[in-house]
């Protein structure tokens, strides 16, 4: 960006903290082309859309205007907000990648059905201690949450995690799954 550039988007936005919205309008376009600029070097891959990124800075320059000094250089200001944005896009996106199902479906084999017979889930809960047979029941059996059955024993929720863990570690165990 030129000196020239900076200057002229300073003065309008003084001019537009003054009150003069056709100013304001022409400093948000005139930074608008800047911000897309910037947000197009910073994005190298999918997942956040430079354009959600360019009208949430717009909306915070709108909403903070005030904060700004006006004998400060603006641009320095502009890009702290659409960096601040990008961050925040990038956060809400995550480290994840989505892939419509659909698409990959045919390249995995159906998984076989498997049974387990009451006698068999008996089996496997008979030689817990009793504490750690309520809780692996209620979650891996009966498919409540930890939160839920630590209300339901009275329990902490670490607690409940540990007598989780240790049943499921004795049931390998016993059943030769080490």
């Amino acid at each position: 960006m030129n000196g020239r550039s900076e200057r002229e988007l300073a003065d309008l936005l003084r001019a537009a903290i003054a009150g003069d919205e056709r100013a304001y309008a022409r400093f948000l376009e005139g930074v608008s082309t800047h911000i897309r600029a910037y947000l197009r070097r910073k994005i190298t891959h999918g997942g956040v859309d430079a354009e959600d990124v360019v009208q949430e800075t717009l909306l915070a320059i709108h909403l903070k205007r005030h904060t700004w000094m006006p004998d400060a250089a603006v641009m320095p200001w502009v890009y702290a907000i659409a960096r601040f944005k990008l961050i925040d896009a990038f956060r809400r996106r995550g480290r994840r990648v989505e892939i419509d199902v659909d698409d990959i479906a045919e390249s995995y084999a159906q998984p076989e059905a498997e049974t387990v017979s009451e006698r068999d889930i008996g089996r496997a809960l008979e030689g817990l201690a009793p504490g750690q047979r309520s809780v692996v029941a209620a979650i891996s059996v009966e498919g409540r949450s930890v939160e839920e059955t630590a209300r339901r024993f009275g329990m902490n929720e670490a607690a409940v995690r540990v007598a989780l863990h240790r049943g499921l570690a004795a049931i390998a165990r016993r059943f030769g799954r080490d």
